[in-house]
């Protein structure tokens, strides 16, 4: 196995339950890192059945858009990403500092009470698609997408050789999209179609629009950087959650 499949596989007994952290204007990606800074209850309950259990957490955008909760709780977007629990400290009585890497896209079927103070919900987990039609071209839709995220990047050495090393590695097109989609500011509601969407080439290609859009422009920013799988792409360290 390697460090994809790592990454990205989920426990044989997977049954498609997951807990819920819902987060404002945090949209998780496959592939991506994110440090959490847990410090409720409720959501201390969670992290502790994680951590004795799968080690899987659910991350969800709070946006009063797609899916209507039991009990009245805020809306929450239906696509989430699943994430796994890979560093976990407490750094004081009940407040924990969580590392946690994005695994898979799911989208959420129903939410339901399971008798626990934070939410849960069924899911269907969404595999990345590669259709065959698009086979002949996604070496090239590749090259477009990365030199059109060349072109907003700071023009730093770091990253321009971070730039280089990922057009030079052999990270498939959809880990890339994912990448990318983590790490750039782009509106929340782009963020979840481009998570919602499982199909890697046209992911790729509405990416393309969006950085070629104008809307993005980081030149000034030399702070950015992106890596490999399962590394942190913006800032380093990235700030943590507040919740």
């Amino acid at each position: 196995m390697d460090d994809l499949d790592a990454v990205t596989r989920l426990p044989d007994d997977f049954d498609g339950r997951v807990r819920l952290f819902p987060l404002p204007d945090l949209v998780l990606f496959p592939h991506a890192m994110q440090p959490l800074h847990i410090f409720e209850p409720r959501y201390c309950e969670m992290l502790s059945e994680a951590l004795e259990g799968d080690h899987l957490i659910a991350i969800s955008t709070l946006t009063g858009g797609h899916v209507t909760s039991m009990m009245s709780e805020p809306t929450i977007a239906s696509t989430v990403c699943l994430g796994r629990i890979i560093s976990h400290a407490e750094v004081e009585e009940g407040r924990h500092n969580v590392l946690l890497v994005g695994v898979r896209r799911a989208r959420i079927v129903s939410e339901i009470d399971a008798g626990r103070p934070f939410r849960m919900a069924k899911v269907d987990v969404l595999d990345d698609i590669y259709p065959p039609s698009g086979a002949t071209g996604r070496g090239q839709l590749k090259s477009d997408l990365l030199e059109a995220f060349g072109e907003v990047i700071p023009a730093s050495v770091n990253a321009q050789q971070n730039l280089h090393d990922l057009m030079a590695g052999q990270m498939g097109l959809g880990p890339i999209t994912d990448i990318i989609s983590y790490t750039l500011p782009f509106e929340v509601e782009e963020k979840l179609q481009l998570l919602g969407d499982s199909d890697v080439d046209l992911r790729a290609v509405e990416l393309v629009r969006l950085l070629k859009s104008g809307s993005i422009d980081l030149q000034s920013n030399a702070t950015v950087e992106f890596s490999d799988v399962g590394k942190r792409n913006q800032e380093f360290p990235p700030p943590f959650s507040l919740n």
